[in-house]
C-alpha cells in the first residue's frame, strides 16, 4: 500500500494501537518483507546503476525519489541524509559509486519545508548538555535552500576523490507540487 493510499490517524493513537495489534513498527516491516520475499525473483542486475547516476537527497519521508524522477530499480544509486547535504560521508559514498561502480552524473536534491532550515549548530551544544558528550559531526543546518544546494554542488565539484564532476546538478523539490526547481550553481549578484 502506498503512503498516498493510507489514511493516517493521529500519531499517538495509531502507534499505540498498531503496537498492540501488530507488534512494533520493525515487526511490521519484517512481516512486509516476508510477503515481498515470497514473490521475489532475482532480477539478475549488476550493482552498477543502469543510468550511471547517483542521487543525493534528504531523508525526508515525503520524498519518493524513484517515483518523482521516473526511476526504476537498478537505475541509480540513492544516497540520503538529513538535509541532503554533501558531507564527508556523502563524498565517501559518491567516490565508491564513481570509482568502483561506474557512475558519472550526480543529482543533488534538497526540498521545501526541510527540518534543517529550523536547526542551528546549537543543536550539538544542546545534545552535549543532555548526554555529556559533544557529537563529532556537524549539524550542517542551513537557512537558505538555494545557497546550500550551491554549496553542495561546489563540494562535489571540488572533491579530489571524485573522477566525474562535470555533470553535477542541484535542485529543490517542492513538497506541495512535486516539481523540481533547478538551482544555478553561480550566485546571482545583488541588484
Amino acid at each position: 500500500m502506498s503512503t498516498s493510499q493510507r489514511n493516517p490517524q493521529p500519531h499517538s493513537e495509531s502507534t499505540a494501537d498498531d503496537q498492540l495489534r501488530h507488534g512494533t513498527v520493525t515487526d511490521r516491516l519484517v512481516e512486509a518483507n516476508q510477503r515481498y520475499a515470497a514473490g521475489f525473483a532475482d532480477p539478475g542486475m549488476d550493482a552498477r546503476p543502469v543510468l550511471n547516476v547517483a542521487v543525493v537527497a534528504c531523508m525526508d519521508a515525503r520524498l519518493d525519489l524513484h517515483e518523482a524522477l521516473g526511476l526504476e530499480l537498478g537505475d541509480c544509486h540513492t544516497i540520503r541524509n538529513a538535509g541532503g547535504v554533501v558531507t564527508d560521508d556523502i563524498i565517501r559514498s559518491l567516490t565508491i559509486s564513481q570509482r568502483a561502480l561506474g557512475t558519472r552524473s550526480v543529482v543533488l536534491i534538497h526540498h521545501t519545508g526541510c527540518g534543517m532550515l529550523n536547526l542551528t549548530e546549537n543543536f550539538r551544544h544542546e545534545l552535549e548538555l543532555e548526554v555529556g558528550q559533544r557529537p563529532s559531526w556537524a549539524v550542517e543546518a542551513f537557512p537558505d535552500l538555494d545557497q546550500d544546494v550551491r554549496q553542495s554542488m561546489e563540494r562535489v565539484r571540488t572533491s579530489p576523490f571524485l573522477l566525474h564532476t562535470d555533470d553535477v546538478r542541484g535542485f529543490v523539490f517542492d513538497v506541495r507540487t512535486g516539481l523540481l526547481r533547478e538551482i544555478d550553481p553561480e550566485i546571482a549578484p545583488e541588484p
